[in-house]
């Protein structure tokens, strides 16, 4: 269950919601205030997310590592982690989808 770094292929946003949608994804858009900590937890779906603005750390088994403007991964269903939004906050665009 480990979070996937997906900086291989380059998108746009637009191109990332379609992505998202076709395979399966609901799609929505949100962000998270300033310096905002969301501690450990796991959701009970798949989580593709792309960073629009601002800056976020994911931290995984004691690794952190900072998303900005762009980035974009795969948070699989019931993998810990925990997020920290950087001093201007975030806003992503979040696809999650049903775990089989």
């Amino acid at each position: 269950m480990l979070i996937t770094w997906m900086e291989e292929t380059p998108m746009t946003p637009i191109e990332f919601d379609a992505d998202l949608r076709r395979e399966g994804y609901q799609v929505m858009n949100t962000s998270l205030a300033p310096n905002q900590l969301n501690p450990d937890h796991t959701h009970e779906f798949d989580a593709r997310i792309m960073v629009l603005a601002g800056e976020i750390t994911i931290t995984r088994e004691g690794q952190a590592r900072v998303y900005h403007p762009g980035d974009y991964w795969l948070t699989p269903a019931h993998a810990v982690h925990a997020e920290l939004a950087g001093p201007e906050g975030v806003a992503i665009i979040i696809g999650r989808r049903a775990k089989n």
